[in-house]
């Protein structure tokens, strides 16, 4: 029985030479020659054409059902008619023949038909050495026929049929072009509308200015801004802990704010606690910063005279921060060394943390307070206050120079010439100390007690050989490596902790030789950084090697 033309189960007609077909349920893909003719062709622009290369074959009849609409209305799966109607397209000799396909069978078209034919239209377009003609009726027909059937398309099909139709060179506010991206935006899913933004007064534009991710980077344009635009009585204390919290966290040494903050706490000092207090306080012992408020040390001196004994932790805090700043009351200091303060915090959970501060405190008065004469902490209390580095230091040491200093003076020096993080007391952590004697040699550790002697020894008059505050003619030296975050952002000024620990270490005797960040971060490699180390060095009068002994 004689088929009708135009059936997918009729013969395939022969393709033409140098054409590229596919196998029996297998894709089309470009041979060379087909590339050269997509490259070369007359009738569409070669960076069009040879996009058509790019995008990956059509495989629908893998995908199943659910992604292409395979079944039939009864059903079963047609796989053979519409792999047939596939090889018929890929094989077209002409466009005319490939509109021919798709209208006369419209049982058997599915979506993924209208890309494949767009594919094969370009690969005409292309071919040599004379492309078919192609008449303009036969490209209506065909954008008609796939704008019909687009709505059914699926999102991917719509997004390959918009692609190839634009590198086939269909206008763009034609109609086929203009139907497949109208499409595209019907498949995108809706926009939520964009959230009302609430008007904020005062107090709430400074807490949102605080949550701003360009805080960081342009502090004052948004913080220095709200508090002028704020009422005091919409400056909470709930806000200006939440600005001190910032300022310390982020290290930012801001004058306006931290002024705004000090004014804030005179001002309210009333209806302030401890516990608040200590917040608001934490940002000028951190960052290193005296406010020039007049009533500021006053103001606190009365609050901690009312709240020292109800909150021992938050007036032992309050205490710290002051003692960064050299600026420790001695009332306050005779009632947190009282015997009654320590007995009190003994059975509390923070009695640890609590000793560790008062250790300090007790050491600021031995090495910075010479007239106080008011009651110490008894020695059995003392603990060591830092025994170990910094957490800061420890959870940024991929960061430090640290082990390349180390190395820079283990080559230079030797190991026995040099101690890497000792705790000297009253517990303060050195990066690298030396032993030098009296002519500046440097000496092997092991050979000298590496620690002064602490509470230091008074320095009798006419011994200037000897170390001017413990009479040993051995000198200490602490290399103090300065990283960038020991320093406010500004990166000029010490944060309190660090620039407590070297005023400490010098008190007690120690020769302190900073190593600044940016000199260190200038040094290319070993060979430099050895160089920097011995002129470093050599300007202290220290001498190594045989010349040093």
């Amino acid at each position: 029985m004689r088929r009708p033309r135009g059936e997918p189960g009729s013969r395939a007609p022969r393709p033409t030479e140098g054409a590229t077909s596919a196998g029996p349920g297998e894709p089309w893909s470009p041979s060379p020659s087909s590339m050269l003719r997509v490259l070369l062709s007359a009738q569409a622009s070669s960076a069009r054409l040879s996009g058509l290369l790019l995008l990956p074959p059509v495989q629908p009849c893998c995908l199943g059902p659910s992604k292409w609409g395979d079944w039939t209305s009864g059903g079963g799966l047609h796989a053979g008619p519409v792999q047939g109607l596939q090889r018929l397209l890929e094989q077209a000799r002409s466009p005319g023949e490939l509109l021919r396909w798709l209208s006369q069978n419209p049982t058997k078209v599915r979506a993924h038909h209208y890309p494949v034919a767009l594919r094969r239209l370009g690969q005409l377009m292309g071919s040599r050495p004379q492309p078919p003609p192609v008449e303009q009726v036969t490209l209506q027909d065909l954008s008609q026929l796939i704008i019909r059937n687009c709505p059914s398309f699926d999102i991917h099909t719509i997004h390959v049929c918009l692609h190839l139709a634009v590198l086939l060179g269909f206008p763009s506010d034609g109609p086929l072009v203009c139907a497949l991206e109208q499409e595209r935006r019907f498949r995108l899913p809706p926009k939520p509308p964009p959230p009302v933004q609430p008007v904020l007064h005062g107090g709430q534009r400074l807490e949102a200015a605080l949550s701003c991710p360009h805080f960081l980077r342009h502090p004052r344009q948004h913080l220095i801004r709200s508090l002028a635009e704020a009422r005091p009585e919409e400056l909470t204390p709930h806000v200006m802990v939440l600005l001190a919290q910032h300022l310390a966290r982020h290290r930012l040494r801001e004058p306006q704010l931290l002024e705004a903050i000090a004014h804030f706490l005179v001002v309210q000092e009333a209806q302030l606690n401890s516990k608040v207090v200590q917040k608001l306080v934490l940002p000028f012992g951190r960052l290193n910063y005296l406010p020039l408020e007049q009533q500021f040390m006053p103001c606190l001196e009365r609050i901690l005279a009312r709240e020292a004994g109800v909150t021992p932790l938050a007036t032992v805090n309050i205490l710290m921060s002051l003692c960064q700043l050299r600026c420790l009351p001695f009332r306050a200091l005779h009632f947190v060394f009282s015997p009654g303060f320590i007995n009190h915090i003994s059975g509390t959970p923070h009695a640890l943390i609590v000793r560790r501060y008062l250790s300090l405190l007790d050491t600021a008065v031995e090495l910075e307070l010479p007239g106080y004469q008011g009651p110490r902490l008894p020695r059995r209390q003392q603990v060591p206050i830092f025994p170990q580095p910094l957490i800061t230091d420890r959870a940024r040491c991929k960061y430090s120079h640290k082990d390349i200093v180390a190395e820079g003076l283990r080559q230079l020096l030797g190991e026995e010439k040099y101690r890497q993080d000792l705790t000297v007391p009253p517990g303060y952590c050195t990066d690298f100390l030396l032993c030098v004697s009296s002519n500046g040699a440097v000496l092997p550790v092991r050979t000298q007690d590496p620690f002064l002697p602490y509470p230091p020894r008074s320095c009798p008059q006419g011994q200037e050989a000897l170390n001017p505050t413990t009479r040993d003619p051995t000198q200490r030296v602490v290399l103090m490596l300065r990283e960038r975050w020991h320093f406010c952002r500004d990166g000029r000024v010490l944060l309190g902790s660090r620039a407590l620990r070297e005023r400490h270490l010098g008190l007690m005797g120690y020769q302190l030789l900073p190593l600044p960040f940016e000199e260190l971060e200038s040094q290319r490699g070993l060979p430099q950084l050895k160089s920097y180390l011995r002129q470093k060095l050599q300007a202290l009068g220290l001498r190594w090697g045989p010349e040093g002994g």
